[in-house]
């Protein structure tokens, strides 16, 4: 993904879709793939980001590849974004707080209700 820019707003727009269920695959152990489209491609030509959620309030984008650059992840990969996962969803406010402020996790989008 360091070749493709990906705006907050498409990242916004897809994590607003995955909150009304358009998810792409669930691959277990809170991760899940979501399609998000890139400028001049749409979705079909654009990337694939790999989320960590708890499917309510909280969505990590924890890996993204374009579709022309591989067809997907390899099962090693799949378990350790599991692992990511069960860190970053068992993280307290104060911590996730606490990462955007060293900079470790950017925050993109604020659902103000909650």
């Amino acid at each position: 993904m360091r070749k493709t820019v990906l705006s907050d707003a498409a990242l916004c727009g897809a994590v607003r879709e995955m909150s009304h269920g358009l998810i792409d695959a669930d691959l277990g152990g809170g991760v899940v793939k979501k399609r998000v489209g890139l400028a001049g491609r749409g979705k079909r030509g654009g990337a694939r980001t790999l989320v960590a959620t708890n499917k309510g309030d909280l969505w990590f984008f924890v890996f993204g590849f374009e579709k022309n650059e591989r067809a997907n992840i390899s099962a090693e990969e799949k378990e350790a974004l599991q692992a990511i996962a069960q860190d970053l969803l068992s993280r307290t406010d104060k911590a996730l707080d606490a990462g955007v402020e060293d900079g470790s996790l950017l925050e993109i989008c604020h659902d103000d209700k909650n």
